[in-house]
Order: structure tokens, then sequence, then C-alpha cells
């Protein structure tokens, strides 16, 4: 990415210094991802703090100078010598750091980086492809047999085969009653015919993310077709400047007309990249509007309590005329 939209970004907000302790963002800005405590100060060029455990590895990837980090009081005496009127901080940081970082400056919430990340370049975009590439593989090769929690094993030894660092999150594998959780952990149950299972890889950091669901009677088809008719309804709606809100409610809709509004439960959809789940939130209440190059997910589901659900979920890169990233067909059934 181009560090100076960042810097950029922190003159627009009169930030003389920013500091990042997120994991993702710190992999963001330098290439590196941590495995322990970790920091970038961000004056006019950026510097990553780490841990000594981690210089090595640090020094022969990251992209941006690196020091070892030894305290919060080195830190401090650092921002002090620059004498900085504001300093942003990461809205997700704990408490306890920023007390650390207190000082004769204006403390700021900020979320550039944040921000800036949920416009993909080419690069993350390839990386995104290439994760849901190795998650489509992996669920062609895959027999669905035995108990839930083995199909999930199975499932994310195959996206390891196939070149996945590891899951983008606890892969769902939910059959017959069960699938009316829509975040149901697997279970000792043994699969039946119906069966939803919510998956995705990891590739060079950046996640994939997509839900199938097979069927077996006419109530389980006819509710997998409404869900494909929002789906299909959302992802034409998809367009720079459309405001989030608004893909949540064609969606809603959709599914009212049906008679099942009562039954999708959860948002429509959210940004992926080096999380699973990041902005923005195709939901009710996302009042960011779209851009071209964020990458979403569009997964309605209806949930029919205790009987069975279905959801479909696929990736999108948001353009002017939206692309399906996810190759595989909405009525992809698994193997038995």
């Amino acid at each position: 990415m181009d560090l100076n939209v960042i810097k950029c970004k922190m003159d627009e907000k009169n930030i003389q210094i920013s500091l990042f302790f997120k994991n993702e963002n710190i992999a963001y800005l330098s290439g590196f991802k941590p495995s322990s405590f970790s920091m970038v100060i961000f004056k006019d060029e950026p510097i990553l703090f780490a841990l000594k455990m981690d210089l090595e590895e640090a020094n022969n990837i990251s992209k941006i100078p690196v020091e070892e980090f030894k305290s919060f009081k080195e830190i401090k005496g650092l921002i002090e010598k620059s004498a900085p009127k504001k300093i942003g901080l990461e809205s997700t940081l704990s408490l306890g750091i920023c007390k650390q970082l207190k000082g004769a400056w204006k403390i700021t919430l900020s979320d550039i980086v944040d921000k800036q990340r949920m416009i993909k370049t080419n690069g993350e975009v390839k990386n995104i492809e290439k994760a849901i590439g190795i998650a489509e593989k992996s669920i062609k090769s895959l027999k669905i047999q035995g108990k839930e929690w083995e199909v999930a094993d199975q499932l994310n030894h195959e996206m390891k085969i196939n070149g996945s660092s590891k899951e983008a999150f606890d892969t769902i594998v939910a059959s017959g009653s069960r699938s009316s959780l829509p975040h149901a952990e697997v279970s000792d149950n043994k699969v039946e015919k119906h069966v939803l299972i919510d998956w995705g890889a990891r590739w060079n950091g950046y996640c994939s993310d997509c839900t199938r669901t097979r069927v077996e009677t006419e109530k389980q088809e006819e509710i997998r077709e409404i869900v494909l008719e929002a789906q299909k309804a959302a992802i034409g709606a998809i367009r720079p400047g459309i405001l989030a809100s608004e893909v949540d409610k064609v969606v809603r809709d959709v599914i009212s007309d049906h008679g099942y509004e009562k039954n999708f439960i959860h948002s429509t959809g959210h940004g992926v990249g080096l999380e699973v789940h990041e902005e923005p939130s195709l939901s009710a209440k996302g009042d960011i509007k779209l851009e071209k190059n964020m990458v979403v997910t569009v997964e309605p589901g209806i949930y029919l309590e205790g009987q069975f659900g279905v959801r479909i979920e696929d990736m999108v890169l948001v353009k002017n005329n939206p692309e399906v990233l996810t190759k595989l067909p909405g009525k992809f059934n698994f193997n038995d």
C-alpha cells in the first residue's frame, strides 16, 4: 500500500503521531504480522517496534524500519521529543495502554488504517482470490461423511494441503435441525443429508469466506430458491456510492415478500481482508458508502427454528458492475 495515503489522512485530522497496535494493522503497514506484542509509530515515516522474540523475523520481512520494543517509558520519551499537539490511537486499544501514553498532548481515537484497509489494492484482491480458490478446491474433494466435527476437520486438512496457512475461522458444519443455528459449533452428530457448511482459507494473511447449503426436501429447496433470489438482488444493487444499509434492505425486502422476514436474523454481509470480519458491515445500521475495490460478502439466510436453515454466501468485489469472486454454483451440493 502507499504509506503516503496514511500520512495525508493524518495531516487532514491534524494528527502529528499515530500509534498502531492491532496485529492486522501492523501487517498492513509493514508486511509482517507479529506473534507477540508489537506496535508501529507513524510520524513522518513509520517504525515497527517488536519484542526481541520477533526481531529476527521482523527484520527479514518488514517493509519498514524495525527497532526493539523495550518499554512504554521509552516510547513515551520518543513522543515527547517530537512535542506533538495530537496523537492518534486505535479505538480498539485497551484503557491500560491509553493511560501509559497520556502526556502533554491530546489523544484522539482514529481508525485511519482500518478505513484504508476497506479499499483493496490489486495485490490484495489477488490474495483474496487465491484464498477463495483454495477453499473451493478443498470443498470439491471433500466427502461429506461421518460426524460433523470429522467433516470440519477433514475440510480444514484439505485447505492446508492446498496451501492455506490455516482456516480463516472456525469451520461450521451444521446438519439437520442444527442448521437453523447461524453460528453452530460442530457437534458429535452424524452429518445428515441437509447440511450447511461455512468455511474459509487464508493466503498471504488474506481470508476467504463462503457458505453453501445442501437441501433434501421440496420445502428446503423452496427456501434455498428464496435465499438465492435475495442474494442475486443484493449483488445486483452493489455499486460504488450505495449505502451498506441499502444493500441489506434489498435482501430483507425480497425475504419479506416471501413471508420470512422474521427468519433472517443476521446482517447481509461484511468486509473481508486480513480479517474475516471487517468493515463495511452490510447491515440495517451500515452507514458506510461502498467504494470501488471493497470486498464484501453477501450471505442471506432463512432459519426455521428447530427445523432447518439455509444460507448462501459469496464474496463480491465492488465495481460499477460488481464481480462475484466466488465461483462455486449457488446450488453446489457437496459430495456424498
